[in-house]
Formats: C-alpha cells, sequence, structure tokens
C-alpha cells in the first residue's frame, strides 16, 4: 500500500507511537526482563526433565503437570490456598473500609492516626512475621503470657506449633500488613466523593445508612476493585508470612500452593515440578483475576 493510500488517522497513530517508542524503550525492556522473560522460563522449565542438581535432561512433555495433579498434598493445599485468600482479602477490605471512612473525618491528630496506620505497610514483612511468631511461643511469647495473664488462657498455648492455629496467625498477620495499602487505596476513592452529593442525599431524606450503601459504595467500586486485586495477587503469592510462622510444621497441613512450590524446591529439589505448580498457580491467579472483573464489574455505571 503506497503512503498516500494510509488514511490520515492512521498515519497519525503511528508517528505517536514512534515518538513515544524511546521514551518507553526502558519500560519495555524493564517488563520483557521482570516480567516476560522469568514467566516464559518458567513455562520452559516446566516442560523439561531437570535434575535435583539443576541438569536439562531433555524434555518431559507433560510429565511434570501429570506429578503436580498426583499429589497427595494437592486437595489440602489448594483447600488451604482458597481459605487464605479469600479470608486474608475479604477481612482486609472489610476493615480497610471502617479505618477508611474514620480517617476521612475531620478529628484532632487525624494526621499522627494516618500516619501510624502506615507503620505495618512500612516495616519489613519478615520481621513483622518474625514478631508475631515469637510472641505467640508458647514459652517466651508476650502474646501468649498477655492471654494468660488476662485469663483467656489457663497454660501458654503452642499457636505456632501446630497447623490450623499456626495458620490462622499467618491468616491474622497477613490482614495486619495488607491495611494500610487497602485503607489509603479506600481513603483516595472516598476522597474522590463529592460533598455536595452527599449533602443531596441528606437533604432528600437519606439516612447515613442509605447514604453509604447507595451513594458511596458505588463510587467507591473503582478503588475497591483496584485494593481488592491487588490483594488477591499478593496475598495468593506471599511466601514470607507463611514461611516464617507455619514453615516448620511438618507435612503439607499448614501449605498454600505458593509454599508449596517452595518446599519442592528447597527441600525435595524438584525443580521441575515447582515450575509446573508454578505455571498452574499463574493460571488460577488469572482465572481468579478475570472471574472477579466479571462478577464486580467495577466500571459499570450505576
Amino acid at each position: 500500500m503506497a503512503r498516500a493510500d494510509i488514511p490520515a488517522g492512521r498515519r497519525s497513530a503511528r508517528a505517536e507511537l514512534i515518538a513515544a517508542a524511546p521514551w518507553l524503550a526502558g519500560v519495555l525492556v524493564l517488563i520483557v526482563g521482570v516480567v516476560l522473560f522469568p514467566a516464559g522460563y518458567m513455562i520452559f522449565n516446566a516442560t523439561r526433565d531437570i535434575s535435583p542438581f539443576g541438569v536439562d535432561r531433555g524434555s518431559a512433555g507433560l510429565e511434570n503437570f501429570a506429578r503436580v495433579a498426583a499429589l497427595d498434598a494437592l486437595p489440602r493445599v489448594l483447600l488451604n490456598s482458597a481459605i487464605w485468600v479469600v479470608g486474608v482479602v475479604a477481612v482486609t477490605v472489610g476493615i480497610s473500609l471502617g479505618l477508611a471512612q474514620f480517617l476521612n473525618k475531620a478529628f484532632p491528630g487525624r494526621r499522627w492516626v494516618r500516619l501510624a496506620v502506615i507503620v505495618p505497610w512500612a516495616a519489613s514483612v519478615v520481621m513483622t512475621s518474625t514478631v508475631f511468631y515469637y510472641g505467640f511461643d508458647p514459652f517466651y511469647g508476650i502474646i501468649n503470657r498477655a492471654l494468660v495473664d488476662i485469663g483467656l488462657l489457663d497454660v501458654p498455648f503452642g499457636f505456632t506449633k501446630q497447623p490450623v492455629p499456626a495458620f490462622a496467625v499467618a491468616m491474622g498477620v497477613a490482614v495486619f500488613v495488607s491495611l494500610p495499602f487497602t485503607t489509603y487505596t479506600l481513603l483516595a476513592g472516598l476522597q474522590t466523593i463529592p460533598d455536595d452529593v452527599l449533602e443531596a442525599a441528606r437533604i432528600d431524606g437519606a439516612g447515613r445508612v442509605a447514604s453509604y450503601r447507595l451513594i458511596v459504595l458505588p463510587m467507591l467500586r473503582p478503588a475497591i476493585a483496584v485494593a481488592t486485586l491487588i490483594n488477591i495477587i499478593n496475598v495468593f503469592n506471599s511466601l514470607p508470612i507463611l514461611r516464617m510462622i507455619a514453615g516448620s510444621i511438618p507435612g503439607y497441613s499448614a501449605d498454600t500452593t505458593t509454599t508449596l512450590i517452595f518446599k519442592l524446591i528447597q527441600t525435595e529439589r524438584q525443580v521441575d515440578t515447582a515450575s509446573a505448580l508454578s505455571v498452574v498457580n499463574f493460571a488460577l491467579v488469572v482465572v481468579i483475576t478475570l472471574v472477579y472483573l466479571r462478577i464486580a464489574r467495577p466500571m459499570r455505571e450505576d
């Protein structure tokens, strides 16, 4: 096709793309190097026969995925993963809605309270997990001792020594470290809601509950969607919290798919099987995200 035959609009769009290419080059290189290449290499490894010492012994086809499906611990791990993601994200978003509403009000010392909310986010996740791990230790944990002193426990309890309590503690820590980001995301959404809209609702006779349910929540949908999606991805792929709090428990009863990948690599030296499980993990995240976007439809007009 001759240049004169190309519509002016297409020529303009192509020229803009060419002009922007030098500015986008750094970002594109970063995306390829940090995201696309590791993902592609992970998929490649999932189809290879890799020895415990990292030697590629040739193609394995779908054999690694068959080994993943045959893992005895897989049903329990998948259930744990579902409980982990749904529980942490739902509780985090629920508490953050209340915190954001509170921090959106004017009161003395609000600036300092807002700064205090950031602390769990600013601190290292490993450090925070370690503090809670030793705090719940049955022999010298300060949290265990406090529960005994106030009468909630007769004797110190090994929260981090048994699968179910350790998993529950890890979920609590995950909520704790997820609150700052989620709260500030929702707070930013609240501050975009015009005061005159809420004032008009009050003049029309809408109470606080009705105004929040019919006006605030629908207008917060984009902020809730962003907070929920990022939390789903972060929580699903979270390793440090469960590793620190429940990593010493034998077996896989307190594992999610992410921690199982870590154990397959570190403990059992099954790099190829771990790569296959990583691909499955990635697919699960994509499916969950698409399902959420389909159900919530955060950008729809009300």
